[in-house]
């Protein structure tokens, strides 16, 4: 108990309470703008917590996480054009509601939806991690070598075009990792007679340009793009019926969501999409769906939002990343002298305590803005993109070298932003590559210490039932887009011989 009241207790200076409610509003904001995102603002947040100490940065960046998700369904309602990708899902029933007239309900909706999952998921946070991490102290560094390949192997299973341009560009990512000194052997790789890179890539200026100045240089190419707008002037609460309605989809969908957020690699866009299948395979009117059918908008925003609280459970009990965003967290706390993972649970249980009462604070806190301030966010989505980007470039500037007072860490940005945008140009997401150079530190380190307990003999690990379990479930995971691929070929080879009469 005593644990439980020193977290929560942290939260309660002025300070820290005023973080993260900054942290939910620039959630909001960041997520009402298409084409910015959370991973963007976390990415460009990391350099300015510098000062901070670990709790209040890391609440506000998780409470911007919980903000960012839900503030992708106001354009997502509003102007059929999803803030965030994990309101895609939530665009094809709430724009046809909004259309109709019916706006206020289908943010309130989104809002009421959004917030029941989040809380519900938090809950699971709450037990899950602590579990998982007792279970983790057990871990020798080949089971965590196991458990990182593993993550990364689920790369395949993100959203993206394809299964193998992200395995691809978490490959690219690992490669990354590996630049400068080798821990165990000392030897130099990758430097190229550069002193800077002895010490590896400083990933705070990697992440800024993948997130954000990639993102600058794609939207370049939309200035002139316009959106077609429905007037919101109120956020309206859900009415008994529509209660009585989507309670069994909200209860589904969050279970699912923490399911899909706590698996290494997932997160809030894969959870969306899976809740809204499932709330129309549920769902006796499945005819309403795509027609602004209520279900259709809590299904996804229950899941998505579930799904960050789902996604704190592998980051801070494993030190394994659940969704891009943690992977920014991640990289935060380890910026900021922390090692998540089981120890630190054991050794500062308030921690996560801390954590958990941030990112309920944040839940509450967004639906109040959101119902309070429906209207003014709405408003965002007229900010020029000629001022707003020009001022994601200077911060992307500043943060880079505040980050280390370094101006190769600038050119490491600006690189980055160039890799990054012809990345998305050729259908190479960012997060991929990310999690790859967040956790081939982990599979780097793990195999070293491993091959040093087991003698150098590899298939020494395998005798270990946990490392054995692991590599099942990786080849299960890099084996799984391939049948699904072939199974999808073979059902339209049959359509079309069906149709030819062949």
């Amino acid at each position: 108990m005593e644990p439980v009241i020193t977290g929560l207790a942290m939260l309660a200076d002025p300070l820290n309470i005023g973080l993260i409610i900054g942290g939910v509003v620039i959630g909001v904001l960041v997520g009402a703008l298409p084409g910015l995102s959370s991973p963007m603002a976390i990415a460009l947040l990391i350099p300015f917590t510098i000062s901070l100490q670990p709790i209040p940065a890391i609440s506000m960046m998780a409470a911007l996480y919980c903000a960012g998700t839900f503030g992708g369904s106001i354009t997502a309602i509003l102007i059929n054009a999803p803030g965030a990708p994990p309101a895609a899902a939530t665009a094809l029933d709430g724009y046809p509601m909004a259309r109709r007239g019916e706006a206020g309900r289908a943010l309130g909706l989104a809002a009421f939806s959004s917030v029941c999952g989040g809380i519900i998921s938090l809950i699971i946070f709450l037990f899950a991690a602590p579990l998982l991490a007792k279970v983790a102290l057990s871990f020798t560094p080949a089971e965590y070598f196991a458990l990182a390949v593993f993550a990364l192997s689920m790369l395949a299973s993100i959203s993206g075009r394809s299964s193998l341009r992200n395995l691809i560009a978490g490959g690219f990512g690992v490669l990354i990792s590996t630049v400068g000194i080798h821990l165990t052997t000392g030897v130099e790789r990758f430097t190229f007679g550069i002193n800077e890179l002895s010490e590896g890539i400083n990933f705070v200026p990697v992440l800024i340009g993948l997130f954000a100045v990639a993102e600058l240089l794609n939207q370049s190419r939309r200035l002139d793009r316009h959106y077609e707008r429905v007037r919101a002037k109120v956020m309206k609460l859900p009415s008994r019926e529509d209660l009585k309605r989507v309670w069994p989809t909200i209860l589904r969908s969050s279970g699912l969501g923490t399911f899909i957020g706590i698996l290494p690699a997932e997160g809030a866009t894969v959870a969306a999409i899976m809740g809204y299948n499932e709330a129309r395979r549920w769902s006796k009117n499945k005819e309403q769906f795509g027609t602004g059918c209520p279900e259709g908008i809590a299904g996804p925003e229950a899941a998505n939002n579930a799904a960050t609280g789902g996604a704190m459970v592998p980051t801070l009990a494993l030190g394994i990343p659940g969704s891009a965003s943690t992977a920014l967290i991640l990289a935060a706390l380890v910026m900021h002298g922390l090692k998540p993972g089981p120890h630190l649970l054991q050794q500062t249980p308030e921690f996560i305590y801390a954590i958990f009462g941030a990112m309920l604070i944040a839940n509450l806190a967004f639906m109040a803005i959101g119902f309070g301030g429906a209207k003014l966010f709405a408003q965002v989505t007229l900010i020029p993109r000629s001022i707003l980007w020009p001022a994601v470039f200077a911060f992307s500037m500043i943060g880079s070298y505040a980050a280390a007072s370094s101006y190769f860490d600038v050119w490491v940005m600006l690189i980055s932003g160039l890799v990054g945008f012809f990345m998305l140009r050729n259908g190479f997401g960012p997060a991929p590559l990310i999690m790859g150079l967040i956790l081939g530190k982990i599979v780097e380190e793990t195999f070293s210490q491993a091959m040093i307990i087991h003698d150098n003999n590899f298939f020494a690990m395998l005798e270990r039932p946990i490392v054995a379990f692991f590599f099942v479930l990786t080849a299960i995971s890099l084996l799984g887009p391939v049948f699904s691929e072939a199974r999808r070929r073979q059902k339209n080879r049959r359509l079309v011989a069906t149709q030819y009469g062949e």
